[in-house]
């Protein structure tokens, strides 16, 4: 489909108040559009439903919303070009901080590193919400903005008259299912990129990205088999670096449920901490505000395809031509804003270990909020 005539689908059915969702996945140049039939509120279940998944991250405050495959019409863009980039200097112009901004995140930062200091937690990922006021304009024309600039990420734009509006730019999969393979990633650490990704890394941030490589390892094996953990490479994701470690398995999904991968997975070390329990628990009573979407996960939920077989005497004489596959692609939804009647609300957050120091966990949500704040107008 033509860009303008995709993009014009995609405002009608946002003016007609109707559940959308439109994507990119990292690297690629295809858009793809869910755009739902009405307003219904469906539900995830068991996770053997197909569509496009949107989950929280505490999946006991708010229910995991599908945009399903059979109540959508599925749109696809193969191309997209768009010389209208973000412009970095512009997100010191939206982004205005208060004392009390900092005040308030530093003594939470300070509370935590002395709870990991007791003993009580290993590492916890603290966050925080940003109000930037901002002259109301199409979600669509910020949505374009996000694709033209950063290509390493998932890039999307998630409607539901009922529930919101959401558009990010995350650099994290959660996993990646597909003709039994299992792809999934461990990310931590933060420094801008300033031309190059040769950068040094320290105690703090090797130690954390090891801590979250440790997790996923060790929740993963009771389901997987040929797990295999890459080096830790550095990974940019527009004007930041991080740690990342690809990490691939095998899984047989007719013996393992994909709820159970997604269970071990979700939260992740990266946007919860350790014990996942115990850092969940210190998030839920001090962050003081619903994360709701934030940190939780979305993208594609056992997708339907047909791939043609090889035409050998064998399935000729059999008459079967082409299989049914399923794939998921999920990711953590980090690098977001929610759009309301106030302007934008924008999540941020860090991992916090017992290395961390107050003030350079601020800077830190600073530099990861200038990567979105200048997508506003």
């Amino acid at each position: 489909m033509e860009r303008e005539t995709f993009f014009a689908s995609l405002q009608i059915q946002f003016n007609n108040a109707l559940p959308f969702v439109v994507y990119r996945k990292p690297n690629t140049k295809t858009i793809t559009a869910f755009l739902q039939e009405d307003n219904t509120l469906y539900e995830v279940t068991d996770f053997t439903e197909s569509g496009f998944v949107f989950a929280p991250f505490d999946a006991s405050h708010a229910k995991t919303i599908i945009i399903p495959s059979d109540h959508s019409k599925v749109l696809i863009s193969e191309s997209f070009e768009n010389a209208i980039k973000i412009d970095s200097e512009k997100a010191s112009e939206n982004l205005v901080i208060t004392d009390d901004d900092y005040h308030q995140h530093t003594s939470l930062v300070s509370k935590a590193i002395d709870q990991i200091s007791q003993g009580k937690m290993y590492k916890v990922v603290l966050s925080r919400k940003q109000n930037i006021p901002h002259s109301y304009e199409s979600p669509l024309k910020i949505l374009r903005r996000l694709l033209s600039t950063y290509s390493s990420a998932f890039v999307y734009c998630w409607y539901h008259p009922k529930v919101g509006l959401w558009l990010g730019a995350t650099p994290e999969t959660l996993l990646s299912i597909q003709n039994r393979k299992l792809h999934t990633m461990s990310l931590a650490g933060t420094q801008k990129f300033n031309g190059t990704e040769d950068v040094f890394w320290g105690s703090k941030e090797n130690k954390e990205q090891q801590f979250v490589t440790d997790a996923i390892v060790k929740n993963l094996s009771p389901f997987v088999t040929n797990l295999n953990v890459s080096n830790a490479i550095t990974h940019r994701a527009g004007d930041l670096l991080h740690i990342k470690t690809s990490i691939d398995a095998t899984i047989d999904q007719v013996k393992i449920p994909l709820i159970k991968i997604i269970t071990a997975l979700h939260p992740t070390p990266a946007v919860c901490g350790l014990p996942r329990e115990k850092a969940k628990e210190f998030i839920l009573k001090n962050e003081h505000y619903e994360r709701t979407f934030y940190t939780g996960y979305l993208g594609e939920l056992n997708i339907k395809s047909k791939k043609k077989r090889a035409r050998t005497t064998r399935n000729i004489e059999n008459q079967v031509y082409a299989a049914v596959k399923k794939s998921t692609h999920l990711f953590v939804n980090l690098r977001c804003m929610e759009i309301d009647a106030t302007g934008a609300q924008l999540y941020v957050g860090g991992g916090i270990t017992e290395d961390s120091i107050p003030e350079d966990e601020w800077k830190e949500t600073v530099n990861k909020l200038s990567t979105i704040t200048a997508a506003l107008k």
